[in-house]
């Protein structure tokens, strides 16, 4: 869904004080490697030529997602909206028929399955629009059977209430205005209604395989306190907890992801008292995007050592809500490198959003209050060195005053998977290299993390270990070669190249290395 502007959380990021921790910090990884593959699906692939995204889009492409390497998809939402993003829903219960039917959606499932990956589902089931029946049929309607469904600012049900920044409705796209209400979470129908609809998603067919359900689900701008409003104010205990504990009745093995409303935060409350597995880890991708050492060993550090041992947190350096990571780095090739490698070799869970890996760019557009300005962060994948061709997802450029503003993608530019496919040093080419290094190096998926003091402000150093078993990386944040001592963890006797040709000497137990600009390297230590 929209959020603040990213520059304020950028400088609210920069006010706040990290603790730097200096003991190893175990991090609780799966037995397989996940790596989540973060799809806007409606600028993903189109399979019927009605230039939307679709399911059987995705479907057909998931042979190129095991060809790069991902393990997991994580869906935005599905359901039916008047919002292209299909936040805030009109009918939780359908599929927004441009993406497909429910046949469709059954299909990619059981495929997804077939080939040992996972599936998530986005979730934000707290708003609706005035589409929806709970407002049809409660508004001016006390004695509606939806009377406590959606909260009302009067006794009559004639003003539903505002949500998140005080708005009562958004400016489409396609400049379509509809109004917005707060669903009651304080309502035991809403809980209940709430673990029929996630219940149904985790096993549409009801036979307890869950092999045509999802595997888990993202909760889009969870809060304890519903936009800090004090209307619902002990959602973790009210809400959230009940349901969760409810669904896992169901399915004990399902995951849930919850995305802390405050960006600023670590979300460590969520995973300690909100119920959920996993949160999103903003304060490593914004030190990631800051190329500045210091941010990143407190980011880091205090990351994995707030996290509680049984639970995760989910690594990313873009999203559909955040300007793309190219954008931050104006298409700088070796610094985009640096950014997936820090993604798949930090810890944790690692999502790329789609695109990511080409390194497509594009920032938040200034349009004024309308759900366009998100539109460049979530523009079509680019599979053609044309930007023509089958399945291209042009959806935002039919429609609407802002139709010809979103012209990020540039044919012949090297942004494309046709140009970059087949060249060993493209950006494409580095994230399969970073995900087959995790495939090779389990240390990499399971180990625990701790920075790794050494004598140069530029250069990034860490180790992951478990056991024996010990990889160090280091990393130059600069444009000019630098040389670096790394303090190790322990008495080393031998140090190898996993990734690159950058080598590293041992000279009274300190590693001692020369990398050039944006250099990357990676070993293994003994």
């Amino acid at each position: 869904m929209p959020k603040n502007s990213y520059l304020l959380i950028i400088m609210l990021l920069s006010a706040l004080v990290c603790p730097v921790a200096k003991a190893q910090h175990k991090i609780q990884a799966p037995a397989k490697d996940e790596i989540i593959y973060h799809i806007f699906q409606r600028s993903f692939y189109d399979s019927n030529g009605d230039q939307h995204g679709d399911l059987n889009g995705i479907r057909g492409k998931l042979d190129y997602m095991q060809q790069l390497g991902v393990t997991a998809i994580l869906l935005t939402p599905l359901y039916e909206s008047a919002f292209y993003h299909n936040y805030f829903a009109s009918d939780f219960e359908k599929i927004d028929p441009k993406y497909g039917t429910m046949q469709d959606y059954l299909l990619l499932v059981k495929d997804i399955h077939h080939r040992g990956m996972k599936l998530y589902m986005d979730m934000e089931t707290q708003y609706v629009t005035e589409d929806h029946i709970w407002w049809k049929d409660g508004i001016n309607s006390p004695k509606s059977k939806y009377a406590d469904y959606i909260i009302y600012d009067d006794g009559a049900h004639t003003k539903p209430t505002s949500i998140v920044y005080g708005l009562n409705g958004l400016l489409g796209y396609d400049s379509v205005y509809r109004k917005i209400t707060t669903v009651n979470l304080n309502s035991p129908k809403v809980l209940d209604y709430n673990y029929r609809l996630f219940k149904y998603w985790m096993d549409p067919n009801g036979d307890g395989k869950f092999d045509d359900g999802v595997d888990g689900f993202r909760l889009d701008h969870m809060m304890d306190n519903l936009d800090n409003k004090g209307l619902m104010p002990h959602l973790f205990d009210t809400f959230w907890n009940p349901l969760l504990n409810k669904l896992r009745q169901v399915n004990p093995k399902i995951n849930i992801v919850a995305e802390q409303a405050n960006w600023a935060s670590f979300g460590v409350d969520y995973l300690t008292h909100g119920g959920v597995d996993r949160v999103f880890d903003f304060r490593l991708a914004f030190a990631i995007r800051s190329f500045k050492k210091s941010e990143l060993i407190k980011a880091a550090d205090s990351t994995f050592l707030l996290t509680p041992a049984e639970k995760q947190q989910v690594i990313f350096i873009e999203n559909h809500d955040t300007p793309r990571f190219s954008y931050g780095v104006d298409g700088n090739l070796s610094k985009l490198k640096i950014g997936a490698a820090l993604n798949l070799l930090l810890g944790g869970i690692p999502s790329i959003y789609y695109g990511q890996e080409l390194g497509m760019t594009g920032t938040s557009g200034k349009f004024g209050g309308t759900d366009a300005n998100e539109i460049p962060n979530r523009e079509a994948f680019e599979w053609y060195k044309s930007d023509q061709g089958k399945g291209m997802a042009y959806w935002y450029k039919l429609k609407g005053p802002w139709k010809d503003k979103f012209d990020n993608d540039k044919p012949n530019d090297g942004i494309s998977l046709e140009e970059e496919k087949n060249d060993p040093n493209s950006l494409w080419s580095f994230y399969r290299d970073m995900i087959s290094l995790r495939g090779s190096n389990p240390v990499l998926i399971q180990g625990g993390y701790k920075s790794l003091q050494n004598n140069n402000d530029q250069i990034f150093s860490f180790e992951r270990a478990e056991g024996d078993k010990r990889v160090v990386v280091a990393i130059n944040l600069s444009d000019k070669s630098q040389d670096g001592v790394i303090q190790p963890t322990t008495h080393l006797v031998s140090i190898k190249n996993l990734y690159g040709s950058i080598k590293a000497g041992i000279n009274s137990n300190t590693i001692t290395i020369n990398l050039p600009a944006y250099g990357i390297g990676v070993w293994n230590a003994e």
